[in-house]
């Protein structure tokens, strides 16, 4: 028998995990965390609604957290008729958020007390994926933690690795986003490199997705400008990445190392934001160098 989930944040990544986890056959009690539009799209298939996040523990076995970053997992946590009034022993809590792994250490320290298990679970893909059911995630828990939880995360991804103690995940996710943001950034200056010393664009793009710099992330940017004129390719906003990158800037601080291509990063992304494209998707950072080297990319 499934266990019974509860589902906090009903957000663009969140709506398609719920959704997958009810049509696997798992009941579904969500909780919005801001927008109601798509929770009212899983309450008419079959989801059912918790008033608060205290009354969604009372009511289930396993709670799914799937909001911004660490400020909005606390307040879900710590608030007025939060998680922490409500969980009882035995039961299981995945955060699946992009979080900072001290706070999640903190957290699960404080839910243990009560007897309830935590696992943090972020994720890497975008909505598209997780309304496939194809997103991939890095957990942090025990192994035996891991084994329980294990099958709930099938629902809804399709690579699971499992990268240690409660705390892992987040740790892992954050590093993942040195790299994949980097790369963002690098193509953004090398589009604009391109336009200033006349090297055309498509043979740009040719030359790179035949070789070693292709990835993912400049297949996804890159096509998407040249033949469609939008920086929409990459499903991921400035504004969480800059928060990203902040908590990595910060994780690493506090491990006393040095990386500096981690705070330009973060800079080129905090370039962006204070430009104008805080609201926008990562694929803005190729109109911002463009706009600050006073060149002109778009369909070509």
């Amino acid at each position: 028998m499934h266990p019974k989930i509860g589902f906090i944040g009903i957000g663009a990544m969140g709506h398609g995990m719920a959704k997958n986890l009810l049509e696997k056959g798992y009941e579904v009690i969500a909780k919005a965390n801001r927008n109601r539009e798509r929770l009212d799209n899983l309450l008419s298939i079959g989801a059912s609604e918790a008033s608060s996040a205290k009354q969604l523990a009372q009511s289930c076995d396993v709670v799914i957290i799937c909001v911004t970053g660490s400020p909005q997992v606390e307040s879900i946590v710590y608030g007025e008729n939060g998680l922490l009034a409500g969980v009882k022993d035995g039961q299981i809590v995945i955060d699946c958020s992009t979080g900072e792994a001290g706070v999640v250490e903190k957290i699960a320290a404080d839910l243990k007390e009560k007897g309830c298990a935590m696992a943090d679970a972020p994720l890497a893909r975008t909505p598209i994926e997780a309304a496939a059911g194809k997103l991939n995630t890095m957990v942090g828990a025990s192994d035996a933690l891991f084994e329980k939880i294990k099958p709930v995360l099938e629902c809804f991804c399709e690579n699971i690795f499992h990268m240690g103690p409660v705390g892992s995940g987040s740790k892992m996710k954050l590093i993942n986003n040195l790299i994949t943001m980097g790369q963002a950034a690098l193509i953004a200056e090398a589009m604009s490199a391109c336009k200033a010393t006349g090297v055309d664009l498509q043979r740009f793009r040719q030359v790179i997705s035949a070789g070693g710099g292709n990835s993912g992330i400049f297949q996804m940017i890159v096509p998407a400008i040249l033949d469609e004129g939008s920086f929409d390719g990459m499903k991921f906003s400035i504004a969480n990445a800059c928060k990203d990158l902040r908590y990595l800037n910060s994780m690493l601080s506090d491990a006393q190392i040095t990386a500096p291509m981690a705070a330009l990063v973060h800079n080129a992304l905090l370039h962006a934001a204070n430009n104008g494209f805080t609201d926008a998707l990562v694929g803005a950072l190729v109109a911002d160098q463009a706009q600050a080297n006073k060149v002109d990319i778009g369909k070509c």
